[in-house]
């Protein structure tokens, strides 16, 4: 497979309490916005909410399986939270080749995270170094 600007990947995930608890067990982020209905429903967003960088890794997780694939490694990820993603909320994330230099395999993606209503949660940009292609 050769990269070409404009090719586009996404995967689909629906965050679960479990998903949440497990990335705070993970992360050792364990805010309680993330964890605790009290607390969280004091703040502004009424009730808990997923990690944002539990969030974005669905991002990783496109970028190391299918575009542009296994082998793949992260140079750098730049991202703005634009809305929360609550308990049970199905997420999809996408990434759309913007730059490729080919002499380097080194990529830049335009990153997104949207919700099931089509809300965007996440944006930004990733730039990879591209495994070999066969």
């Amino acid at each position: 497979m050769t990269l070409e600007i404009g090719m586009k990947a996404s995967r689909t995930k629906t965050l679960t309490d479990a998903d949440i608890r497990a990335f705070a067990q993970a992360s050792g982020d364990h805010n309680s916005v993330h964890l605790d209905e009290a607390a969280a429903a004091a703040t502004r967003f009424g009730k808990r909410i997923a990690h944002g960088m539990l969030t974005a890794s669905v991002i990783s997780a496109v970028l190391g399986n299918d575009l542009p694939g296994p082998g793949t490694i992260y140079l750098g990820q730049d991202l703005k939270f634009r809305a929360p993603v609550f308990i049970d909320e199905t997420i999809t994330a996408t990434v759309e080749l913007v730059k490729y230099r080919e002499d380097k395999r080194i990529a830049t993606f335009r990153t997104t995270v949207t919700n099931q209503d089509g809300v965007l949660v996440v944006e930004g940009e990733a730039v990879v170094i591209a495994p070999e292609m066969a």
